[in-house]
């Protein structure tokens, strides 16, 4: 992602020497070597690191949004289900106090037969 951005450039050294002749005069020469070489251009990559700064966080911030929203249907989920079993042992419940109420009822219509027999039976073999 981080490119490096390369410049040409030309690095020049001067040199002077000073050299006295034998008739005591000084002959001064100079001297300029040049070389090419390959500089780095250091704005060029700030620039860029910015740039990828930019877009990291840019990424960073939609994938924070991503689990955020992800959060929230989960959440909606988890609310909906567990109203769902809520109700559904709220009908358990009343299911349940339904058919206590048929068995007792019907376990009393049993016991009442019973004790007309029982009636009964005595009262024929009172006779």
């Amino acid at each position: 992602m981080i490119a490096a951005l390369v410049v040409s450039c030309t690095k020049s050294t001067t040199k002077t020497e000073k050299v006295e002749n034998p008739d005591g005069s000084v002959t001064t020469t100079t001297t300029t070597v040049s070389e090419n070489g390959v500089g780095v251009d250091t704005s060029k990559i700030n620039k860029t690191k910015e740039e990828v700064a930019t877009k990291v966080d840019e990424a960073g911030n939609k994938i924070d949004q991503a689990a955020e929203k992800a959060k929230n249907q989960i959440d909606a989920t988890a609310d909906k289900t567990k109203e769902d079993l809520h109700k559904a042992g709220q009908d358990i419940k009343a299911e349940a106090n339904k058919v206590g109420k048929d068995v007792k009822s019907a376990a009393a219509k049993g016991a009442s037969k019973v004790e007309e027999g029982a009636k009964k039976l005595k009262e024929d073999l009172s006779k």
